[in-house]
């Protein structure tokens, strides 16, 4: 089986090597540190970690940053002896690593999963312990780190909708993975009963919530100063402000119409767009300027920027970490990639701000949330787009229902922070006696 893997990766992987290397084109920045994806480090790196315990943690993309960033500070309090090395995959998920996180905190783009890369890289680092955040299965990374006996954790893990049945069709392959956790944190109880039923011991599956809804707060060292930045815009104090967050292709121009026919009833309404994934902003700036649309690029914002009140339509967000900003602002938010694209996006950041949040149908990669907050009135789905202008419209003209939604979203928040604790102790609790300090809790 595994030499099937190794056959099929490496066809897989020349077969989309273009695409893969023309993601990275787009997206920029590619250049520096891309031979770590083929486990070659720099010298100061190999300096950095010599003679050091490391626990090495992983993450996706810039979805998992805010998860990850709270779990190494968290971590970092209990095993204060220990080397954090974190890895992802995207240059766009490196760039927020680099703003983030301090520089004792070693920073690396996760091997490609080929069997040399893999060897070359756990024996540079050899780990004390590997935490892998949400859902990250490559098989050659985890069957050497089981056969080194290195402990491996997957934290808040979710299986999807679109996951789960893939798994299963090639259990042969993955339930021997999923048993190698020492400790899985999962979501929720649907997801904690699909981990079981994938390969995870019963006694490794844990259920400590949902990390992100620790995650969703704005450090005021680092606060962006969104009504400033739209009072340069010419938006005035008492705008109506939609926010638009994580919006996929084919949504943007959709809501763009819809704000063109709210704003004949809601003459103040002001419309931030911030697209899911930032390279795509300038052909979609260019598109909606081709269609009459009066925007203004976040980047180009500078501090002599002076707009007259009324010149400007949309704020398109072409920058990465500031969306959480941006929904502190807001008067209704609307939570992208549920109406055009599939799966959606993380509701509960706006709602943590006690924000009237509203997302579309396509809400499979955060079902379990989407459904707690719209059975506890603490969110509104909408089936389509054309309820999706009904709703904004309700909401843009009745304070009272966006205040009782937004209180319902902020108390349903706060009772279901605490994971990242709970999360931390799990892990801690496994490496007791692996010959490093951990100290205690309450220090």
């Amino acid at each position: 089986m595994r030499w099937l893997y190794n056959v099929l990766f490496m066809a897989g992987f020349i077969l989309a090597a273009p695409y893969y290397f023309m993601r990275l084109s787009r997206r920029g920045n590619w250049v520096k540190g891309f031979g770590q994806r083929f486990a070659k480090y720099e010298t100061n790196l190999r300096q950095a970690i010599t003679n050091r315990h490391i626990l090495w943690i992983h993450a996706v993309s810039v979805g998992e940053m805010n998860v990850c960033v709270e779990l190494v500070q968290a971590l970092q309090k209990r095993l204060p002896n220990i080397k954090m090395v974190v890895s992802t995959t995207t240059t766009t998920g490196m760039g927020e690593l680099q703003k983030r996180l301090p520089a004792q905190v070693s920073k690396i783009y996760y091997p490609i999963d080929r069997r040399k890369y893999v060897y070359s890289a756990l024996s540079v680092f050899h780990p004390r312990a590997i935490v892998l955040v949400e859902a990250e299965i490559w098989p050659n990374f985890i069957w050497r780190a089981q056969a080194l006996g290195t402990p491996l954790f997957l934290v808040n893990a979710r299986i999807s909708d679109r996951s789960y049945p893939r798994y299963k069709r090639f259990g042969v392959l993955f339930r021997p993975l999923f048993a190698a956790f020492t400790g899985v944190a999962a979501q929720s109880e649907e997801n904690a009963a699909r981990l079981r039923d994938l390969g995870c011991r019963p006694e490794a599956v844990h259920l400590p919530g949902n990390l992100k809804f620790d995650t969703a707060r704005v450090d005021s060292r680092k606060a962006l100063d969104v009504p400033g930045i739209l009072s340069q815009l010419g938006v005035q104090k008492d705008a109506l402000i939609w926010v638009a967050g994580s919006t996929h292709e084919g949504e943007e121009e959709l809501l763009m119409q819809q704000y063109l026919r709210l704003r004949q009833k809601f003459p103040k309404l002001f419309l931030v767009l911030v697209p899911r994934h930032f390279e795509r902003a300038r052909d979609l700036g260019r598109s909606l300027a081709r269609n009459g649309f009066r925007l203004f690029y976040r980047s180009e914002l500078k501090r002599d920027t002076s707009m007259t009140p009324g010149s400007v339509d949309c704020l398109l967000v072409n920058t990465t970490g500031e969306l959480i900003n941006f929904y502190r602002a807001a008067t209704v938010a609307f939570v992208g990639k549920s109406i055009a694209g599939q799966g959606g996006q993380n509701p509960i950041e706006p709602a943590a701000f006690g924000k009237a949040t509203v997302f579309g149908p396509n809400m499979q990669n955060f079902a379990d949330v989407a459904r707690l907050f719209v059975s506890r009135g603490a969110a509104i789905q909408v089936r389509d787009a054309a309820e999706l202008e009904r709703i904004m419209a309700e909401l843009l003209g009745n304070e009272a229902k966006r205040a009782e939604l937004g209180e319902k979203a902020s108390r349903l928040v706060q009772e279901n922070r605490g994971a990242i604790g709970r999360t931390v102790e799990l892990i801690v609790e496994h490496l007791q006696g692996r010959d490093m300090y951990i100290a205690p809790a309450d220090e």
